[in-house]
């Protein structure tokens, strides 16, 4: 399938700023059979000079400083992305540092009283995909999806408590359950495409990888309770959802900042 994704965020200042870093995580990734064809980062003020690099985990970061006194930051990114029909994940065993970080508890997914529980009642037997796929129908049975029952900082444990989450509660939870039991998974963050939601702002969306000996990365998608289809697009991949923000910055002043996000995909 191939998909144009128009990511646009706004940055608004009850009051004149200056000095903003802010950095991007939108361009999609180049893996597991994904390719971007093409991809177009604009900003408003123009003109501001944009630099890239590429992270830890292999996800592209483009970041840009506005020195000048400003009240308002706008960035568009327009992709166009040819997407497989399933996801053909490296087969690459995991280095010893890779499998530290996607082995390790973090502050959105930790192994704390709730998630051992969650996991103990829920582990099966046999291979890593098999115990990951019985962990994702669980947390699919067990959790209701809820858009504002939870925020942007919820832990997995929290989740648990609440009963109710998001996608990217969802996956947290997936994380830290298939961690505790010594399967590698990495948290996903990308878009999926559905027709019905065409142009509206619940085309963003996370998931999770899990590493298996046989098949190598396999991405599991706890809130649909499915594998990866052609519908997703990938833009990057970390421990959890602290690594792989779509924007993440700082800036000098007094003023409170306001965000809006809105996403369209559409199929070409």
């Amino acid at each position: 399938m191939i998909l144009r994704v128009e990511h646009t965020t706004e940055f608004g200042y009850d009051g004149p700023i200056a000095e903003a870093y802010t950095e991007l995580r939108l361009r999609p990734l180049e893996s597991g059979g994904q390719h971007c064809s093409s991809f177009r980062l604009t900003t408003d003020p123009p003109g501001l000079r944009v630099r890239e690099y590429r992270d830890h985990f292999g996800n592209d970061v483009h970041h840009f400083d506005v020195l000048e006194s400003h009240d308002r930051l706008a960035v568009t990114a327009v992709s166009e992305v040819m997407t497989p029909g399933y996801f053909g994940g490296d087969r690459r065993l995991p280095t010893p540092l890779e499998l530290h970080d996607y082995l390790s508890q973090t502050g959105y997914a930790p192994f704390a009283g709730g998630v051992r529980d969650f996991t103990a009642r829920h582990d099966g037997t046999g291979s890593g995909v098999g115990r990951a796929r019985e962990l994702m129908d669980a947390v699919r049975a067990e959790l209701v999806y809820e858009p504002g029952a939870t925020d942007v900082q919820t832990r997995a444990d929290e989740v648990l408590a609440l009963g109710r989450g998001v996608c990217q509660d969802f996956a947290h939870v997936l994380l830290a359950s298939c961690r505790c039991v010594g399967i590698p998974a990495r948290y996903v963050s990308g878009y999926l495409y559905d027709p019905s939601l065409e142009g509206d702002n619940a085309a963003s969306h996370a998931w999770v990888d899990v590493w298996d000996e046989e098949r190598g990365w396999l991405a599991l998608d706890p809130t649909h309770d499915r594998e990866q289809t052609d519908s997703y697009v990938r833009v990057a991949v970390g421990r959890d959802y602290a690594d792989v923000p779509p924007t993440r910055g700082v800036y000098k002043g007094a003023a409170n900042e306001t965000l809006s996000v809105q996403v369209g995909l559409q199929a070409l």
